[in-house]
């Protein structure tokens, strides 16, 4: 059976439908402007995955850079330039899949394939932080929840979430 989308490095072309999609996603103290957007998209569009139905439709995106932290901090999410592609983890800075588009297991895909890329590149494993709720969900990736976060991004309360390779 035919794959029903396609995962792809994002472009300029995209950062309009991004900021839909991260704006759709998140809250606004917590979603990724459309300048930050640009900004990552500058430093490390490497590192930047769209899911794209076979009908050209943008519904998600996985995104996050570089860095030798095994945990995120707040300063990660608006300073790209810490980027470092030589680095230990990848870091996921945001899950995005539209609501209407969500139970289709695209989430699971984008989320497999930056763990795919992460351990093809050579990186100790990936990190990133989550609510409480969404805790069991990033388990079944093989995450391993490392308490309560430093993060205070968007004034919400994060779990730092480790997987190793």
């Amino acid at each position: 059976m035919p794959e029903r989308y396609r995962i792809r490095n994002a472009n300029w072309q995209d950062l309009d439908k991004l900021a839909k999609i991260e704006a759709a996603c998140f809250p606004a103290a917590e979603a990724a402007t459309k300048e930050t957007l640009a900004q990552r998209l500058q430093i490390y569009s490497k590192h930047f995955w769209i899911l794209e139905l076979n009908d050209g439709t943008i519904i998600g995106f996985i995104d996050g850079f570089v860095t030798n932290q095994a945990a995120i901090t707040d300063e990660m999410f608006e300073q790209p330039h810490l980027h470092d592609e030589s680095a230990a983890y990848q870091a996921v800075f945001g899950l995005n899949v539209l609501p209407d588009y969500r139970g289709n297991h695209y989430g699971i895909a984008l989320m497999n394939r930056l763990i795919a890329d992460a351990r093809a590149t050579g990186r100790k494993g990936c990190i990133l932080t989550c609510k409480e709720n969404m805790i069991s969900y990033y388990e079944k990736f093989g995450y391993q929840n490392q308490g309560v976060s430093q993060s205070e991004h968007g004034g919400a309360v994060w779990y730092d979430m480790l997987l190793e390779f």
